[in-house]
C-alpha cells in the first residue's frame, strides 16, 4: 500500500522568489483564493478586459479560477501580483500587475486596474513600485499599450519608459488584431 500525500492547499502555494512590494497606496502581494470574486467582478468588465490582449469577454466559468490557480501554482513565466490598497481603505483587490519573463536580462509588464480607481495615480503607483523592487534583476522591461489607451501609455512613461514603435496584437475580447505601442524601460 502506498501511502498518501496530505494533500497540497493552493492558499499557501507561493514562488520562492515572489516578495510583497509595499507603495504609499499599496501593497503588490501574490494572489490568493480569496481574490478571485473582485478579480472576476472587475476584469470581467468589458472596458478592462478590452484593453487586454488576453482576458475574454464575457469571462467564461471557471477563467477566474483556472487563472489563480495557475498563479498560485507557480505555473507559467509570469509573476502577478495583486494590487492590494486595503490599508488606504479600498478594496483589497483594485487590480492586478504582472511581470513576463523574457529571456534572462528581460521581462514585460503587465497590468488592468479596477474601473473605480482609474485616474487615482494607483497604476502609476504599482508599476513605480514593481520597477524599483526590480524583483527579477531585469536590465530591460518591455510594455505595449493598446494605441486607443492612451492612459495606460502615459503610465509607462511617467514611468520612465521610451517609445521604441507600433506592433499590433490580438485581443481576445475584441476578437481582433488591435494596434499597440511598445516601450522600453532600462533598468539600473
Amino acid at each position: 500500500m502506498t501511502p498518501q500525500r496530505a494533500p497540497v492547499r493552493l492558499d499557501d502555494v507561493r514562488t520562492a522568489d515572489q516578495p510583497a512590494i509595499a507603495s504609499e497606496r499599496l501593497s503588490l502581494r501574490p494572489l490568493r483564493r480569496s481574490d478571485m470574486g473582485l478579480i472576476e467582478l472587475y476584469a470581467g468588465d468589458r472596458r478592462v478586459a478590452s484593453n487586454t490582449a488576453s482576458i475574454p469577454h464575457p469571462m467564461p466559468p471557471g477563467a477566474t479560477d483556472a487563472f489563480v490557480t495557475r498563479v498560485m501554482a507557480g505555473q507559467g513565466d509570469d509573476t502577478v501580483w495583486a494590487m492590494d490598497a486595503s490599508a488606504s481603505g479600498m478594496a483589497e483587490l483594485v487590480g492586478v500587475i504582472s511581470l513576463k519573463r523574457m529571456d534572462r536580462a528581460q521581462s514585460e509588464i503587465g497590468y488592468w486596474v479596477a474601473p473605480v480607481v482609474w485616474n487615482t495615480g494607483l497604476a502609476s503607483e504599482a508599476v513605480a513600485a514593481l520597477l524599483a523592487a526590480n524583483p527579477g534583476g531585469a536590465r530591460q522591461i518591455f510594455g505595449s499599450i493598446f494605441q486607443d489607451n492612451p492612459a495606460s501609455a502615459r503610465v509607462l512613461t511617467n514611468a520612465g519608459f521610451d517609445y521604441i514603435g507600433d506592433a499590433e496584437t490580438f485581443c481576445v475580447a475584441r476578437g481582433a488584431v488591435v494596434q499597440t505601442w511598445t516601450y522600453i524601460r532600462q533598468m539600473q
